[in-house]
């Protein structure tokens, strides 16, 4: 019998290393911004005001954050939440350019 193929056994502490860092940083920023628009942070609560789909939409925005940072740190679930938090930054810049104009005014 011969072991299936498996990415983990073939990396380099090295390469595990600066995968764990990225996560957790990315993790981190992910908390904390969606932490402040599920807490109704002021600017947030005001960049949602400009957005006009109500304030619903910040907490819903606040949610998909947190899973998606929760998601990073689970090695099963990485992929799923750098995809969900990449669709979720698209939208951001989109919105920002689209419906806010470019920057935000508290």
């Amino acid at each position: 019998m011969t072991a299936a193929y498996s990415p983990l056994i073939s990396q380099s502490k090295d390469v595990r290393v600066a995968s764990w860092a990225l996560r957790l940083l990315s993790a981190a920023v992910f908390l904390a911004a969606g932490g402040a628009k599920i807490a109704g942070v002021p600017m947030m609560v005001a960049i949602f005001d400009q957005v006009g789909f109500g304030q619903w939409f910040r907490v819903l925005t606040g949610i998909v954050e947190v899973g998606g940072a929760i998601a990073l740190l689970v090695t099963a679930s990485t992929a799923f939440g750098a995809l969900t938090l990449a669709v979720t930054m698209v939208f951001a810049v989109l919105t920002h350019f689209f419906l806010i104009g470019g920057h935000c005014q508290p």
